[in-house]
C-alpha cells in the first residue's frame, strides 16, 4: 500500500478540543482522520450528522421546569408571560 501525506490548516483551538476527543477515545487525530476518509470510502458518503446537538444544562433544566409546570396540573392560556410566572410560581 503506498501511503500519501495530508497538509491541513485548522484553528489551533479546533484542533485542541478535537484531539481532547480523539484522546478520550484512546485515539490520535491522524487515526481519527484516516477512520474519517476510510468510512467515506467504504460508504460512499460523507460521515457526519448535521442534527441538531442536545440542550446543555440550562436549557435541560428550563426543559425540566416546563414539564414540572405541565405536571403540576395548572392549565390556561396566559395573557403574558408575566402571569404565565405568577402562575408557575404559585
Amino acid at each position: 500500500m503506498a501511503t500519501s501525506t495530508l497538509t491541513i490548516r485548522i484553528d489551533e483551538n479546533l484542533k485542541r478540543e478535537a484531539a481532547e476527543v480523539a484522546e478520550y477515545y484512546g485515539l490520535d487525530l491522524s487515526s481519527v482522520t484516516r477512520a474519517f476518509y476510510k468510512q467515506m470510502a467504504n460508504t460512499r458518503r460523507i460521515p457526519l450528522t448535521f442534527a441538531p446537538e442536545e440542550p446543555n444544562a440550562a436549557s435541560t433544566a428550563a426543559i425540566a421546569e416546563g414539564d414540572a409546570f405541565l405536571a403540576s396540573g395548572k392549565e390556561g392560556r396566559f395573557a403574558n408571560g408575566h402571569d404565565l410566572i405568577e402562575a408557575a410560581m404559585s
